[in-house]
């Protein structure tokens, strides 16, 4: 069975930095793709980043809110997934999601979501 846990959420001031991971149960990191979404009070969760976890040129895709500011990278060999978060606005405050998409199964699995919150 696959298990994710989330962790590194928690309130900061306008400015702030935090760090989330995602740890996978499983010794196989490199067989998943991951992303981070979040999801607001009211809203739709929404894309945050991607990353093609390839083993030579891992890329990484933002959505255009969060570019130059987050930046998500993956440790195959802990089997953990980072969100780096600088610079944070009030407006990134959410619930925030780690999801690995298996590259050959085509199962997708989600963390249980860790909330952060950016107010004065």
């Amino acid at each position: 069975q696959v298990h994710i846990v989330e962790s590194g959420g928690g309130l900061v001031q306008p400015g702030g930095s935090l760090r989330l991971s995602c740890a996978l149960s499983e010794n196989n990191l490199s067989l998943y793709d991951p992303a981070w979404y979040r999801q607001a009070p009211g809203k739709q969760r929404d894309m945050v980043a991607t990353l093609e976890n390839a083993p030579n040129n891992p890329k990484a895709n933002y959505t255009t809110s969060v570019k130059d500011r987050f930046i998500i990278s993956g440790n195959n060999a802990e089997n953990v997934v980072y969100l780096q978060m600088n610079s944070l606005k009030p407006e990134d405050t959410a619930v925030y999601y780690c999801a690995l998409r298996g590259r050959y199964s085509g199962r997708t699995y989600w963390g249980q979501g860790t909330q952060v919150t950016v107010s004065s």
